[in-house]
C-alpha cells in the first residue's frame, strides 16, 4: 500500500508541474491540469445511477445472449425462449423499440419459436425485425436481406410456397444489386437461388427449379478458389468422374498443397497381420509431399443447417430429413494415434464464452478442408469411385455412428481419425444424429438419437443396397448404439444378396442391459461377428448410469461385462472406449483398441485372444468374456 500512495503522490506532483510549465511558458494554448479538472462538470447522483444501470443492463443482456445460445446449441429451445424474451425487453429498454439491435433480438426469438413450431409467434417476430431494419438500415442493407430470407424460410417450412417465393424474390432483387458492388456476396446469392429452386421443385416447376440451380452453380463456380491450386486434393475421385458442383459450399480458405489420402498397398499374399494403426507411409517416387493428408468422409445427417457465411455447417437442431454429403478432413503428418489434434482454447463453459482460441493449422491440426451437401446420385457416384479405387479394403464400407455430446464437426474428425489410423482405403461413412454437443444435453440427445432412426435407416439402406460395397463394417459408440440396434433389427431380412455385414462393433452401448440382450438376439445372424467393447470408466456411461439408476450394456460391474449369446464381450477398461469420443481422457492414450479393431475387420478371427494376445479369456461360471490386459506377454495363440 505505501508504494501505491507514493505512486499516486508522484503522479499528482508531475501533473501539477506540467500544468505550471505550460502556463508559465506561454507557448501552449492548453489549460493547466488543474484548470482542466476545474472545468469538468461533476455528475449528479442521478446521472451516476443511470450510467451504472445502463452498464449493468448491458452485462445482463450479454449473459442472457450467451445462455440463449448455449441452450439453443443443446436443442433446448423451450428453455431458451423466456431468456430470449428477457433479452429482447432489455434491448428495447436500452436502445428503444426501433433500434437494429432490437431487430437482432427479435430474429433470435423468431428462430427459437420456429424450432418449437410456434409459427405465428415466429412470423410476428420476423416481420417486426424486417420492419425495423427497413426503417433504420434501408431496403438494400444485407441485414434486411437476412430478414427477408428468415420469413421466406419460415413460410417454406410451413408449405406456404407462394409467400416463400414472394420473400425469396424480394431478397434476390436486393442481393443482385449488392452483388455488383460486392462480388464476395456470390455464395449468399447462390444460397437464396437454391432455396427458391427448392420451392419451385416442391410445386412441380421442375424447369424453373433447374434454371435457378444452374444459376446458383454458376455463381459458386465464380466464387470458388483457383482449381489448379488444389487439384491434387481431388485427384483420386476425378480419375473416374468429375466432382459434382450441386450443393457445394467450400470452406472460405481451403488449404493449398494438400495431397489426397494415399491409397494403401495390397497386403502380401498369405499375410495374416494387418498394418498396425498409425499414419500411412509417406508418398514415394516423384509425388510431391506435404505436411498433411486428406481423408474423404461420406456422411448422412438429420441435423439442421447452421447459419455460417463461410461454409456449410450443421447444428444441434433436428431437420426431420436425411441429407447426404462428403467432407475432406485434413490429418497432420505429426498425428499421434489415436489423438485428434485440434487447436486449444480457453472457454467459460456455462456461458459458452471463448476467451482465446488458437488458430487452425493443417500442419498441426485436424481441419475441415471442404464440405458439400450432395444429391443422392452424386453421393453414390463418388462413393462408387472410392470403392473402385480401394485396394487393401476392397469394396469395403466402414460406417461410424457417434455417441452423446458430439458436434457434427467433431464426429467428422473422429471418423477420419479412425479411417486414417486403420489405414482404411475403402469408403468411410459417418451418420451424425442431432446431438446437442454439450454435457448438459443428455436428455435432448437421448430423444434426438431415437428420433433419428427413420433417417439412419434410409442412410444404411443407401450404403448397404446402392453403393456397391461388398463388405460392410459398422462401429457405434455410446448413445449411438440404440438407434443403430433398432434399425438393424428392422433391416435383418432386407440385406441384398452378395453383401456381407462383416463386423458389428458396439462400443460402450448406452442401452439398458436387458433391452440390449433382447436386441442382440433379434439381430443375430445379420453380421458375421458382433463385438461388445465394455468399459468401467466411460464418462458418457457414468452420466447415463446416474440418470437411469441402472447399469448399461457398456458398463462393467464387479461381476464383469454383459455376456450375450453370439456376442464377443470384451472388457477394455484399461484402454477405454472413450477413444471414440473427441475429448478422451489420459487413459485413452492407447492404440491397442484400434489395433484389435484393425485385426477384427481385416481377418474376422475369433475368439478374440487368437487375433490379439493382449485379450485374455475370463471364465466366470458359465459365462466367458475377454479382458484387455496392457503389457501382457505374447501367447502361442496370439496372432504373429
Amino acid at each position: 500500500m505505501p508504494r501505491l500512495f507514493r505512486a499516486i503522490a508522484a503522479l499528482v506532483i508531475c501533473c501539477a508541474m506540467s500544468g505550471s510549465v505550460c502556463a508559465a511558458g506561454g507557448e501552449s494554448n492548453l489549460p493547466s491540469t488543474w484548470q482542466r479538472f476545474a472545468e469538468v462538470k461533476p455528475r449528479t447522483e442521478t446521472e451516476v445511477k443511470k450510467e451504472a444501470s445502463r452498464s449493468q443492463a448491458a452485462k445482463h443482456q450479454t449473459l442472457l445472449k450467451h445462455r440463449v445460445e448455449q441452450l439453443r446449441k443443446a436443442g433446448k429451445q423451450a428453455a431458451a425462449i423466456p431468456m430470449a424474451q428477457r433479452s429482447l425487453a432489455l434491448a428495447e429498454r436500452r436502445h428503444g423499440r426501433e433500434h437494429p439491435n432490437v431487430a437482432t433480438a427479435l430474429n433470435t426469438l423468431g428462430h427459437l419459436y420456429a424450432r418449437e413450431r410456434k409459427y405465428t409467434q415466429a412470423e410476428q417476430a420476423f416481420k417486426r425485425a424486417l420492419e425495423i431494419r427497413e426503417r433504420t438500415l434501408g431496403a438494400n442493407h444485407p441485414d434486411t436481406v437476412a430478414s427477408l430470407n428468415n420469413l421466406a424460410g419460415l413460410y417454406q417450412d410451413q408449405g406456404k410456397h407462394a409467400l416463400a417465393e414472394q420473400y425469396y424474390k424480394r431478397a434476390l432483387s436486393t442481393q443482385e444489386k449488392l452483388l455488383e458492388s460486392n462480388p464476395k456476396s456470390a455464395p449468399d446469392v447462390a444460397t437464396t437461388l437454391s432455396n427458391l429452386a427448392t420451392v419451385y421443385q416442391s410445386e412441380g416447376r421442375a424447369t424453373e427449379a433447374a434454371q435457378l440451380s444452374d444459376q446458383a452453380r454458376s455463381l459458386r463456380e465464380r466464387a470458388a478458389p483457383n482449381e489448379d491450386s488444389h487439384k491434387r486434393v481431388f485427384r483420386a475421385e476425378r480419375r473416374t468422374a468429375p466432382v459434382p458442383e450441386s450443393g457445394t459450399q467450400p470452406l472460405s480458405n481451403p488449404q493449398p498443397e494438400a495431397k489426397t489420402y494415399p491409397e494403401m498397398a495390397a497386403p502380401q499374399e498369405g499375410a495374416e497381420k494387418p498394418t498396425p494403426p498409425g499414419p500411412p507411409p509417406q508418398a514415394s517416387g516423384g509425388e510431391e509431399k506435404s505436411d498433411w493428408d486428406v481423408v474423404p468422409v461420406f456422411y448422412g445427417t438429420d441435423r439442421d443447417h447452421e447459419a455460417n457465411p463461410k461454409r456449410l455447417a450443421y447444428n444441434a437442431d433436428r431437420a426431420h430429413r436425411l441429407e447426404l454429403g462428403r467432407a475432406f478432413v485434413t490429418v497432420p503428418r505429426i498425428h499421434q494415434v489415436p489423438e485428434i489434434e485440434r487447436p486449444w482454447a480457453i472457454r467459460i463453459p456455462y456461458f459458452d464464452v471463448t476467451i482465446y482460441e488458437q488458430a487452425e493449422d493443417p500442419k498441426k491440426h485436424f481441419t475441415l478442408q471442404e464440405i458439400k451437401a450432395l444429391t443422392k446420385a452424386d453421393f453414390l457416384r463418388l462413393v462408387r469411385a472410392r470403392l473402385a479405387a480401394s485396394n487393401a479394403f476392397k469394396n469395403h464400407a466402414l460406417v461410424f455412428v457417434h455417441g452423446y455430446d458430439t458436434s457434427f464437426d467433431n464426429a467428422l474428425y473422429r471418423t477420419a481419425q479412425i479411417a486414417y489410423d486403420l489405414h482404411f482405403d475403402g469408403a468411410p461413412f459417418l451418420y451424425s444424429w442431432p446431438s446437442g454437443g454439450a454435457v448438459t444435453s443428455y436428455t435432448y440427445d437421448r430423444e434426438s438419437a431415437e428420433g433419428s432412426e427413420p433417417y439412419l435407416r434410409q442412410f444404411l439402406d443407401v450404403v448397404v443396397k446402392e453403393t456397391g460395397a461388398k463388405t460392410i463394417s459398422v462401429i457405434a459408440h455410446s448413445m449411438g448404439n440404440k438407434p443403430l440396434l433398432d434399425v438393424l433389427r428392422d433391416m435383418k431380412s432386407a440385406a441384398p444378396k452378395g453383401v456381407v455385414v462383416s463386423e458389428l462393433i458396439l462400443a460402450a452401448p448406452d442401452v439398458d442391459a436387458d433391452n440390449f440382450t433382447n436386441l442382440a438376439q433379434q439381430i443375430r445372424g445379420l453380421a458375421k461377428g458382433v463385438t461388445l467393447y465394455a468399459a468401467a470408466n466411460d464418462r458418457a456411461l457414468l452420466a447415463s448410469r446416474n440418470f437411469w439408476g441402472h447399469y448399461r450394456a457398456g458398463d462393467v460391474p464387479a461381476a464383469g461385462p454383459l455376456v450375450v449369446g453370439g456376442v464377443d464381450s470384451i472388457d477394455v477398461s484399461a484402454a477405454s472406449t472413450d477413444v471414440f469420443a473427441l475429448n478422451h481422457s489420459d487413459y485413452a492414450q492407447n492404440n491397442d483398441l484400434l489395433t484389435d479393431i484393425a485385426k477384427l475387420i481385416t481377418t474376422g478371427q475369433r475368439p478374440p485372444d487368437r487375433r490379439f494376445d493382449k485379450l485374455k479369456p475370463v471364465n466366470a461360471g458359465k459365462k466367458e468374456y475377454w479382458r484387455y490386459v496392457p503389457g501382457a506377454p505374447p501367447t502361442e495363440t496370439g496372432t504373429p
